[in-house]
């Protein structure tokens, strides 16, 4: 009788310490290799508006990964956007990045949104004249992304002095991506053409329809960038990865953080 008395002790003791002990520490987040970079300590003169820390952008909310608005990129390309920095500076233009690196996170909220077929709060922006369950079939969203191996780059121009950057208010009314300049959101940025992240043919690069002023400017981000390394995508006129990659294969998932480049 004692025994099962003293075995039935134990037990109740064992539990208890099992719901008081304290829980194991999660894991720490991944940092990046100490090849990776801030844009900004390596040419702070080039702006930043890192979209997918904020809510404008096709999901309409701030995206995994993103902790801060900064751009992280291997050294070689951030030293090759510097390099094109200071020959558009002399033209009178600044770079303006949107992205840089992605964590492997942000890709998979992007397919996780794109699988929410009851979520599309900003398609009257981004994709107006794209139906949301061909996202996949017409590669606007994928389950990687050249982004997440650090030498990818969202980006564009602006003429200087910098025109003050308007404000986006969540709920605002939205106007269609591929609209006329004076109509779709202001970015203070020279037209392109489209918007950035805009979902339709137009944003090909050298899509026929893009003519005049549009075409000029496209080109001349395109010559400019090309010069120090980085290639464009063909379907996105603000898409350019720096060649040779230091990671062709790696997919990174560190966040978008300072804190990721503290080695």
């Amino acid at each position: 009788m004692a025994n099962r008395f003293t075995q039935a002790a134990l037990a109740l003791v064992t539990a208890a310490a099992a719901v008081t002990a304290p829980v194991a520490s999660a894991q720490p987040q991944p940092t990046a290799p100490p090849d990776f970079v801030s844009l900004s300590d390596v040419d702070p003169s080039i702006l930043m508006d890192i979209r997918y820390d904020t809510p404008h952008n096709f999901t309409g909310d701030p995206v995994d990964g993103y902790h801060a608005p900064m751009c992280i990129l291997t050294r070689p390309a951030a030293e090759a956007l510097s390099r094109a920095q200071r020959e558009f500076l002399e033209q009178g233009y600044t770079l303006k990045v949107y992205d840089c690196y992605r964590p492997q996170r942000a890709v998979n909220d992007f397919v996780t949104w794109a699988n929410n077929l009851f979520d599309q709060r900003m398609k009257a922006e981004f994709y107006p004249r794209v139906d949301k369950t061909q996202l996949f079939a017409d590669g606007y969203i994928a389950e990687q992304s050249g982004h997440s191996r650090g030498s990818t780059v969202d980006l564009t121009l602006v003429a200087l002095p910098a025109a003050p950057e308007p404000t986006y208010v969540p709920g605002q009314p939205l106007v269609d991506c591929a609209a006329p300049a004076p109509d779709r959101f202001a970015d203070n940025t020279i037209d392109m053409g489209t918007g950035y992240d805009c979902f339709d043919t137009l944003a090909h690069t050298l899509d026929p329809r893009i003519q005049g002023e549009q075409l000029k400017n496209r080109l001349l981000l395109k010559d400019g960038l090309e010069k120090q390394g980085l290639q464009n995508y063909e379907n996105e006129w603000w898409h350019y990865t720096f060649k040779p990659e230091t990671y062709p294969e790696t997919y990174f998932d560190f966040p978008v953080d300072a804190s990721s480049l503290v080695h």
